[in-house]
């Protein structure tokens, strides 16, 4: 029974299951934090909501992915990277006009970003117990540990805003998730198109080989 496959279909099983619930986790906190960012005037709960759109895109081409070859694996990944490259360069452009808005309500952006902190946890976690290494998987890593990161960083923000009675904090705190979001679509894009020549040059490889096998026959 080892040939039957078996073994892979049940991995991938556990992949759905695991990519459903973080492309739901992500996409409601999605919803979340951009109502709460908009009335909050917070840059930085923009910017993380923004964050969370990019990964239940990014998910949802993933689950697109499970059960199919190496490379349809990697171009997903790679498509997940160009999306969270472009929600990047989106972010920026609205940190760069929220600049001479009021200050934002500090509150808000400690409170949600507990919120969305305890969230992305529970993707990691979920992420964790899915550690086969492939390539779209490791795409789903990065983006919930840049979360983690960005929360942190978020209820940081709504701490100084509220010590330090001005908004730069929060502008700073959203450049900075900006950053994070086009360094995670940089490392993916990098390491899906590092994927794809593999699998390109195994394809050749087992071309070349069924023709020489061909050719002694």
């Amino acid at each position: 029974m080892s040939g039957c496959g078996c073994e892979v279909e049940l991995k991938d099983a556990k992949q759905k299951h695991v990519l459903y619930w973080l492309l739901g986790i992500n996409a409601v906190m999605f919803c979340v934090e951009i109502t709460v960012g908009l009335y909050a005037n917070s840059t930085a709960l923009i910017a993380d909501s923004m964050d969370m759109l990019a990964d239940a895109i990014v998910y949802g081409i993933a689950l697109y992915a499970v059960s199919r070859s190496l490379k349809h694996k990697a171009n997903a990944a790679l498509i997940s990277g160009y999306f969270q490259l472009t929600l990047g360069i989106l972010v920026i452009f609205d940190i760069v006009r929220r600049l001479g808005e009021g200050e934002p309500h500090s509150w808000f952006m400690i409170g949600f970003g507990f919120v969305a902190l305890i969230a992305n946890v529970i993707c990691l976690v979920l992420i964790r117990m899915q550690s086969n290494g492939e390539v779209h998987m490791r795409a789903s890593w990065i983006f919930s540990a840049n979360d983690v990161i960005a929360n942190l960083g978020v209820i940081a923000a709504g701490v100084l805003v509220m010590l330090l009675d001005c908004r730069w904090p929060d502008i700073v705190i959203g450049s900075v998730i900006a950053t994070l979001i086009l360094r995670g679509a940089y490392l993916i894009i990098t390491d899906a198109k590092k994927e794809l020549s593999n699998a390109e040059l195994t394809s050749e490889n087992n071309s070349c080989s069924g023709s020489k096998s061909k050719s002694c026959s």
